[in-house]
């Protein structure tokens, strides 16, 4: 049976991600730590603090648009303050009728439970099952 503290987690990163898929991504710039760390396949390395991070979203606001997702498998594990958050991401988007995925993530949230409550201080995106073309050949 999920605890508290599990389904608030939960919910704080739904939030995020419902804001997330309107463009918005302030949810998750009041979530984060302000020493936050970040990985996506979209950066070159490792982003460290909210203020890179702001810079990170700042091009990208308003030009998102899920029109519906689905977190999958969430899982919630817990030590003292800390608790890691992973699970999958399908994100959909509906056009002339017809809805498809547009992307699939694994993602783990490392959040921090603070005076404010619980907060990202890591987070890792990565795309599930991506397609390696030549991958295998290219180290040999």
């Amino acid at each position: 049976m999920p605890t508290d503290s599990t389904r608030e987690i939960v919910a704080l990163e739904r939030a995020a991600l419902d804001r997330w898929g309107q463009g918005d991504p302030s949810g998750y710039l009041a979530l984060f730590e302000p020493d936050v760390t970040y990985f996506d396949p979209f950066q070159e390395r490792r982003v460290d603090g909210a203020a890179a991070m702001a810079a990170v979203f700042a091009p990208i606001a308003g030009a998102i648009r899920v029109d519906r997702y689905d977190m999958l498998y969430p899982t919630v594990q817990h030590a003292e303050n800390l608790a890691v958050l992973s699970f999958n991401l399908l994100s959909y988007r509906t056009d002339e009728g017809r809805e498809r995925v547009i992307s699939k993530w694994n993602s783990t949230e490392v959040y921090r439970r603070t005076g404010a409550g619980w907060r990202i201080a890591h987070s890792h995106w990565s795309f599930i099952k991506p397609e390696l073309k030549n991958a295998i050949s290219e180290e040999a």
